[in-house]
């Protein structure tokens, strides 16, 4: 959820620090107070495209930060920080966005400078904003069939990840022909050229970890005197009158000579005895060592000359000769398939027609349990759009498919299946099924995002719901029946409502004030969260929009306590 928002100089804001909650948090006030504005940074943090005029008269940036703590539904948000090397520890996520007035836009994600693309994977997974004219996902039918899966997640996640692999591994088998059956000229040169390298990496005579033991037996040559020094040293100081082996044999005779009267003495003077021998077999081994060892300055050029051309051989092919081996392997394994082309694209073909069909059944059975889903989803949103006195509303879900190129009406695989899903909603009984995107009324469309929401928004694992003005064209029962659908909602997300409805004000967890003051000759918002005493103040306020009367306040503890009642139940 989002926790804190800081808004620096950002259109008629100066500096503002807004402390958010689990549930429903509702924003208040007058129009053109600032209310949209602050939705505007949200979209800015999330991603949302930019400009210059978002930056405050006379400042040089704006700034908009973000703090969120993720659930433990949110799985997905730390294998994308994985992709891009950003930590998250505690949970917290810190999105930030600067905008110059220069037009530059500057994002960061956990104190990670990346661009505007990588943001946007965060912000969207992050926060969802509804409004009557846009909302992120839901008006999408690129989304749908994302949506769709979600919804049905327990019966279709199995099958889909199947699907997944053999349609990755149909993709590259794809991938595979289309660079065998290149044009001839292509063929020819790329055969040229692993000739070439097979030749250069041959002439070598490489030897699995040839560079390993030159360069070892190139620090021995180099650093010849002190390694003879070190080992001389070490002897000397073992052998002979006054050294190590005879003060360890003098100790041992001691404690021999003592042993028979005392069993501890007998025990240690035996440990010492096998200590004394171990010692003298390695002064021994020592001295043997040494005279192994013999400068050549021959063979030290011969080394450095052979690690020059398997260096040479490196930077080509492989960090060391075990690599470039692999590498000449793999591209002996090419040039065979590229001098049996034929053959091989034959075999491939095969493997690709078979791979698909094998694709072709999960998506099948992905297509089944789909139209399944779509039937108990459709089920769920008219009832949800009862609630919101829609009852006479129809929603379904279309599916259709594509014809793949070359295959007698097959249909064509996309990373999802074969399906292309849309949702469709006629809001009147008599009117034709419809786009989301193309139902005319906004009360309509309202009421049709909020009840898909309810279904979606356990699903889908945002960690911010955000509602601007939703509720904008309805009143009465309509009015009560919104404020209950989004109070719904942030038993399972939290929710950030922008509202002009008393009746969803009544019902925040937390409601906030945003006013416009004058500082310094200059206009500026602020924001305050409101006492109980204030709440119903500014609840009058919202239902006779003028003065305000013992009878608007009434009205407003009753709603008050007619939407704790609820949120009780």
């Amino acid at each position: 959820m989002l926790t804190e928002l800081s808004i620096q100089d950002f259109a008629i804001i100066d500096q503002i620090d807004i402390t958010f909650d689990d549930g429903l948090t509702v924003l208040t006030g007058e129009t053109g107070a600032g209310k949209s504005i602050i939705i505007d940074a949200i979209q800015l943090l999330a991603g949302g495209r930019g400009s210059v005029e978002y930056v405050r008269h006379g400042t040089s940036k704006a700034r908009i930060e973000g703090l969120f703590i993720l659930g433990s539904d949110n799985r997905e948000l730390y294998n994308i920080a994985d992709k891009y090397g950003i930590d998250i520890q505690d949970s917290m996520v810190v999105l930030n966005r600067t905008i110059t007035s220069g037009g530059k836009s500057i994002c960061r994600v956990n104190g990670k400078l990346v661009t505007l693309a990588i943001l946007r994977e965060f912000g969207q997974r992050l926060i969802d904003i509804h409004s009557q004219h846009e909302t992120q996902s839901l008006m999408d039918p690129n989304n749908h069939i994302r949506l769709l899966d979600l919804y049905s997640k327990k019966q279709i996640e199995k099958t889909k990840m199947e699907y997944t692999r053999l349609y990755e591994k149909y993709l590259s088998l794809q991938k595979r022909y289309k660079e065998l059956s290149a044009n001839e000229q292509e063929m020819t040169q790329r055969l040229d050229l692993l000739k070439f390298q097979q030749n250069e990496i041959e002439q070598a005579n490489l030897v699995p970890g040839e560079d390993v033991q030159l360069e070892e037996e190139r620090s021995q040559l180099t650093n010849f005197e002190r390694i003879y020094t070190a080992l001389q040293d070490a002897y000397n100081a073992l052998y002979g009158e006054q050294k190590g082996t005879e003060w360890l044999n003098i100790a041992s005779q001691s404690l021999q000579s003592g042993s028979e009267y005392d069993s501890f003495i007998a025990e240690k003077a035996e440990e010492l005895s096998n200590h004394y021998f171990l010692v003298e077999e390695l002064m021994y081994e020592l001295r043997n060592y040494v005279d192994t060892l013999q400068y050549d300055p021959e063979r030290l050029n011969e080394i450095e000359s052979r690690l020059y051309e398997i260096d040479r051989l490196k930077k080509k092919y492989g960090a060391s000769v075990n690599d470039i081996l692999e590498y000449l392997g793999e591209i002996e394994e090419e040039m065979e398939q590229l001098t049996n082309k034929d053959t091989h694209l034959a075999k491939l073909e095969e493997q690709i027609y078979e791979t698909y069909q094998d694709a072709y059944l999960e998506a099948k059975e992905l297509h089944v349990l789909r139209q399944e889903a779509a039937r108990a989803l459709t089920n769920d949103i008219h009832a949800e759009l009862a609630d919101l006195y829609l009852e006479k509303a129809s929603f379904s879900t279309s599916f259709d498919s594509k014809t793949a190129s070359g295959r007698q009406g097959d249909p064509k695989l996309h990373q999802d299946g074969f399906d292309y899903v849309q949702f469709l909603i006629s809001a009147n009984p008599g009117e034709p099924m419809k786009q989301l995107s193309k139902v005319a009324s906004g009360g309509e469309l309202s009421r049709i995002m909020l009840a898909i929401k309810k279904l979606f928004a356990k699903h889908q694992g945002i960690t911010s719901v955000i509602f601007d003005e939703v509720d904008t064209g309805v009143s009465g029962r309509v009015a009560q029946a919104i404020a209950e659908k989004i109070q719904q909602i942030s038993r399972q997300s939290q929710v950030l409502c922008i509202t002009h409805l008393p009746q969803v004000a009544a019902m925040a967890d937390i409601h906030k004030l945003i006013q416009k003051h004058e500082k310094n000759d200059r206009t500026a918002t602020v924001v305050e969260e409101l006492s109980e005493n204030e709440k119903i103040d500014e609840l009058s306020r919202m239902i006779t929009g003028t003065k305000l009367t013992e009878t608007a306040k009434d009205h407003a503890r009753e709603m008050l306590e007619m939407a704790s009642n609820y949120k009780q139940m």
